[in-house]
């Protein structure tokens, strides 16, 4: 079902690439934006993670920090090789896993999130993160912010170059397209819906259970969950809205409440995992 996943979200985010193309170069513009998606969408799926983690600047540690033991710990426990560890110099509490197969998976979190949490709620974190590789869920969820941050970035570049009277929006047979701007201008957050869309929040209620699992309690993570909500109220994390979906806890506040949202209520999450 994931395979499925993966080949439709590919599929949908290149033809939104190449909707773009058309838009600001006709007939060229989309023969270009077809061979970038095609090239894209392979540098996607084998390099994902290494460009993830390095949008958040992530560092890896070394075996003596306690997030590489509890990963390591956890990652025996499930079964899993154990996935290389980053941390995240950022004061907001989150993490998230990364990578193509269980077998090159990373796992990452912020300075902040090791601040706030004792030993048993960081495990009930990571073995969330590892319960995300187990189910193979990673893998949709770095192309996903690999793509969306492409289309994101394409679409404020072709805003920028229409601001300043760039040759967007002209087309081999029509001439200049009044309408090429507005369609990229709105296309934007359509661009981040349909990332959030495509991944299910429900992949998040089975990552609770299956961390709950390994962890062999859920009163880690369930506290675990609390402290990171309250503590993302305080200090958002500014992260793009095509990673947001990557996250344990939704990095930042707004967005277009329930409907479009990347996770579940927390204190459903909560709920269910206590039930």
């Amino acid at each position: 079902m994931n395979g499925l996943k993966t080949t439709l979200l590919m599929a949908s985010l290149a033809a939104v690439l190449i909707f773009i193309g058309g838009a600001w170069g006709g007939q060229s513009g989309i023969i270009i934006a077809f061979l970038f998606a095609a090239v894209l969408n392979g540098v996607s799926y084998w390099f994902s993670d290494r460009i993830v983690l390095k949008m958040h600047n992530a560092k890896p540690v070394g075996e003596e920090h306690v997030l590489f033991r509890v990963t390591r710990r956890l990652a025996q426990k499930a079964g899993l090789p154990t996935p290389k560890v980053y941390l995240i110099p950022n004061q907001s509490p989150n993490a998230f896993a990364t990578g193509r197969n269980p077998e090159h998976a990373a796992v990452a979190a912020t300075e902040g999130l090791v601040a706030i949490l004792s030993e048993s709620e960081l495990e009930g974190v990571i073995a969330h993160e590892l319960a995300h590789v187990k189910h193979r869920d990673i893998l949709i969820s770095s192309i996903a912010a690999t793509l969306g941050a492409a289309i994101l970035a394409i679409v404020r570049m072709a805003q920028f170059a229409s601001f300043f009277g760039g040759g967007g929006g002209r087309d081999d047979n029509r001439g200049q397209n009044p309408i090429a701007l507005l369609a990229t201008i709105i296309l934007a957050p359509v661009a981040a819906m349909l990332i959030q869309a495509a991944i299910s929040r429900s992949r998040e209620f089975e990552a609770d259970r299956g961390g709950a699992e390994i962890a062999g309690t859920p009163t880690g993570l369930v506290t675990a969950l609390r402290k990171i909500e309250a503590g993302s109220k305080m200090i958002p994390l500014d992260a793009s809205p095509a990673t947001a979906h990557m996250y344990i806890v939704k990095p930042f506040l707004g967005g277009l409440g329930n409907l479009f949202s990347t996770h579940p209520p927390t204190e459903e999450r909560i709920k269910r995992l206590v039930g």
